[in-house]
């Protein structure tokens, strides 16, 4: 009874989980999936404009570093139809709309490879930002990125209502960066960016177009209108042999990245765990994976060859087995590391110290300049009075005063004065003459009472 009963319960949770995951309940009928895909794959008016305007949008956002202006490309670049089009017609064993997608695709890629090279050609930018770099190194998580999106793409293509999926996938999979990444390789003729970005452009649409491959063949859409069994197993084969040749470099690439990282980690906490001593403190480590070097820099109290060869000895602990640890401390092996820091901090000493004299020196020759300019000020104070009264006997009480307007930075030298008898515009124009020729300064007022 109790056996009865635990199957019945089986049952039911199968029929619960079967229900949660099906997806055949709002599954759009086969006409109108395949008007939605054919609709979306030529490359041709306005989805043409729209990808040479997403090419430069997001080689703008690469060439300033911005993370956000690569998303808006992303999201409005129309490369996801041509993709998924392939992957439908291999599903169907529609073998033109495969052509016809696949050459789409190619004209597609051609003009954004053009579009983004000519930019980078003429673009003043030429540094390599931490976004371009995240583009040239594809490994295999990048195929699980194409392949589960690609699924979501195509489920979400499959459904009665539109859902915003597809923008979402656009992201995730990242087609329009790489494309322009490999632009800029051709245009600064950087052939290791191009080759990796252009590789992980390729991962993305062969996995973009199997994931939709392996949907349509679940669904078994509109498969009947195709039955060249001979052409269909054909494809099928083609369609292995590219995936495998796609995934091969991207997991040699993955097991090496994986491996590095592992090697940093253990190399890290090695470090931190063997150089634990209360009077001496690693001031910084240096892990290279590719050589397999550790360089430990040290400060502190001395710490015995002994001991170092003590620590040495427990690297294979750590699976450092292959590790080569360099230690670098007050010792007679790191002289010329000691003598480049002591280099590097009497470099620095002098170039503050350069610095500050400079700044004291345009301190002193600006209050030079200004000593100066007062000891002239006050000899043009006393003596032009009186070379004034002499030169012109109507004049009568010369005071020269200096004045600094409120919209002005510049001084205005006054002259104020007394007249026995009226002076003639003339003879104003010959005093004001003089005067800025005496002082040697333009700005001048005169006001003669």
């Amino acid at each position: 009874m109790n056996e009865l009963h635990e199957h019945r319960v089986w049952l039911n949770l199968k029929e619960i989980i079967k229900d949660r995951l099906s997806l055949a309940e709002d599954k759009a009928e086969d006409d109108v999936i395949d008007d939605r895909v054919r609709s979306e794959i030529d490359m041709r008016g306005t989805n043409l404009w729209v990808l040479i305007f997403a090419v430069f949008i997001a080689s703008i956002g690469l060439n300033v570093n911005s993370t956000a202006v690569i998303i808006g490309a992303m999201l409005i670049s129309p490369l996801m139809g041509p993709i998924m089009g392939i992957g439908y017609g291999a599903g169907i064993n529609d073998f033109t709309l495969i052509r016809r997608s696949f050459l789409s695709l190619v004209f597609a890629t051609f003009i954004a490879l053009l579009t983004s090279t000519l930019y980078f050609l003429i673009s003043p930018l030429d540094t390599v930002q931490s976004e371009l770099l995240a583009r040239t190194t594809p490994t295999a998580w990048d195929v699980l990125i194409g392949l589960f999106g690609g699924l979501a793409g195509i489920v979400a293509l499959t459904r009665k209502e539109k859902s915003n999926v597809i923008p979402g996938v656009a992201i995730a999979t990242a087609l329009m960066p790489p494309l322009c990444t490999a632009g800029f390789g051709l245009a600064n003729g950087n052939w290791e960016f191009f080759f990796g970005a252009f590789y992980l452009y390729t991962i993305n649409f062969v996995f973009i177009a199997l994931s939709s491959f392996i949907i349509i063949r679940i669904f078994n859409v509109a498969e009947k209108k195709y039955v060249d069994s001979q052409r269909a197993i054909k494809a099928q084969r083609y369609i292995i042999i590219v995936t495998i040749l796609t995934l091969l470099p991207s997991s040699y690439l993955a097991y090496r990245l994986v491996g590095e990282e592992v090697f940093k980690a253990n190399a890290s906490h090695f470090v931190n765990e063997s150089f634990d001593f209360k009077t001496t403190n690693v001031a910084k480590i240096l892990i290279d994976p590719k050589t397999n070097e550790i360089k430990v820099f040290l400060i502190g109290e001395h710490i015995s060859q002994e001991q170092i060869s003590e620590i040495r000895s427990k690297l294979s602990e750590q699976r450092l087995s292959k590790a080569t640890l360099i230690v670098y401390q007050n010792g007679e092996n790191t002289a010329v590391d000691l003598s480049t820091l002591k280099a590097g901090i009497i470099t620095d000493l002098y170039q503050n110290s350069q610095a500050a004299l400079q700044s004291k020196d345009q301190t002193i020759a600006k209050l030079q300049e200004l000593h100066n300019e007062g000891i002239h000020l006050r000899s043009l104070f006393s003596d032009v009075p009186n070379e004034l009264e002499t030169l012109f006997p109507k004049v009568h009480n010369v005071v020269l005063s200096q004045s600094y307007p409120s919209d002005s930075n510049q001084s205005t030298l006054v002259l104020n004065a007394t007249a026995s008898k009226r002076l003639s515009k003339e003879e104003h124009k010959k005093i004001e003459s003089w005067l800025k020729m005496r002082t040697k300064n333009n700005a001048v007022i005169i006001i003669i009472r």
